[in-house]
């Protein structure tokens, strides 16, 4: 097919996907303002994104992976995939505010790490190798 005719094909018509580059975990149907992450339901993940901040998304908001045909969400329900080795993943949601915020107290924290390996560094403290023996 060329270009050309790639180009003109009908606005309405559905997008392939190749079979070897499914991702059953993409997201479509993001609300602006928010960040969105697939977390694991395993341990305490799912609790401790609560405590962070995030929240539930309901399947009726969002769709899961690509294209899906009569997979049928109840009303009400969490968003959700199965990703693999009976492990079951949950969409959920921050506010982009609080999420930027997390990334800030995150970067600083960095920062002061670099800050303090660079002046080991610049002491002669760090990356220098002593060969002596006992």
């Amino acid at each position: 097919m060329t270009k050309e005719a790639i180009a003109k094909a009908p606005a309405g018509r559905v997008r392939r996907t190749p079979v070897g580059r499914r991702n059953v975990l993409t997201v479509s149907g993001k609300e602006p303002g928010y960040v969105y992450r697939v977390v694991n339901d395993m341990g305490d993940n799912v609790q401790r994104f609560l405590n962070a901040g995030y929240e539930f998304v309901d399947a009726k908001d969002v769709t899961i992976g690509d294209t899906r045909i009569g997979a049928p969400t109840a009303t009400g329900s969490n968003a959700e995939a199965h990703v693999g080795g009976g492990t079951k993943a949950f969409v959920m949601r921050q506010r982009e505010d609080f999420y930027l915020e997390d990334q800030a107290a995150k970067q600083t924290h960095i920062d002061a790490i670099e800050a303090s390996t660079k002046q080991e560094a610049l002491n002669g403290n760090y990356g220098k190798l002593d060969i002596t023996r006992d």
